[in-house]
């Protein structure tokens, strides 16, 4: 059976970069199809961009304005991100893994690392690129990840449910978007040397943290 086809929407205000992305996603194996919302961050909402798998993000669409604000929104609707952007600094890559981006890439990281950072995004799972793995080494930040308060709410939905699917219909979301917040937060913890591969694990991480009660947790067996 042949692999489904992944898509990505790409969010950038230059037209060379687009070109040159397609150029590479057209000639991988297999290729990745992209859809080219130049500087529209709305085309990431409608058509043929609502239902991309990977959203390929430029974190700045203005010279005035760093988008930070726009990838909390992408993040926060379930979207799964691959930051791609000029800045090559350590605190805006580490900015944009707090908040959710699977993947953080300079303009200088091509296709050998594009590419795979899709794929990867595509299946919820983060992909470290040199520059990220450079920020993450210098990184002096506490060992307790920065969770989002959508992060907290389905992870503590999760420990109390049986279910990714009762998650879904508690929080009026998609099973593939519940699986996405869950594996953020993986990638979280291990950003910060904390693994947290299964639920059991990631339950202690979270006692551990504060970010549930071991009284919550027994309230909600009983339930």
């Amino acid at each position: 059976m042949a692999a489904r086809t992944v898509t990505a929407v790409i969010v950038d205000d230059h037209a060379a970069i687009a070109a040159g992305v397609r150029y590479w996603f057209e000639r991988a194996d297999p290729p990745i199809a992209l859809i080219d919302a130049e500087d529209r961050l709305v085309d990431v909402w409608t058509g043929a961009g609502a239902t991309a798998d990977v959203v390929i993000f430029d974190l700045e669409l203005r010279p005035d304005h760093r988008e930070f604000g726009g990838l909390r929104r992408l993040v926060e609707s379930g979207r799964r991100v691959v930051v791609y952007s000029q800045h090559a600094d350590t605190a805006t890559a580490i900015a944009c893994i707090d908040l959710g981006a699977l993947a953080y890439l300079t303009k200088r990281e091509g296709k050998e690392h594009l590419v795979p950072a899709v794929r990867a995004a595509a299946e919820g799972k983060p992909y470290t690129a040199p520059s990220l793995g450079g920020a993450l080494a210098t990184n002096r930040a506490p060992d307790r990840p920065r969770l989002s308060p959508r992060e907290i709410e389905v992870l503590r939905a999760w420990f109390a449910s049986s279910s990714k699917v009762l998650v879904a219909t508690k929080l009026a979301i998609s099973v593939k978007t519940v699986d996405t917040y869950i594996e953020r937060v993986r990638v979280k913890y291990a950003n910060v040397g904390r693994s947290a591969r299964t639920k059991s694990e990631l339950v202690a991480r979270a006692l551990a943290d504060g970010v549930i009660t071991l009284a919550e947790l027994d309230a909600a067996t009983r339930l």
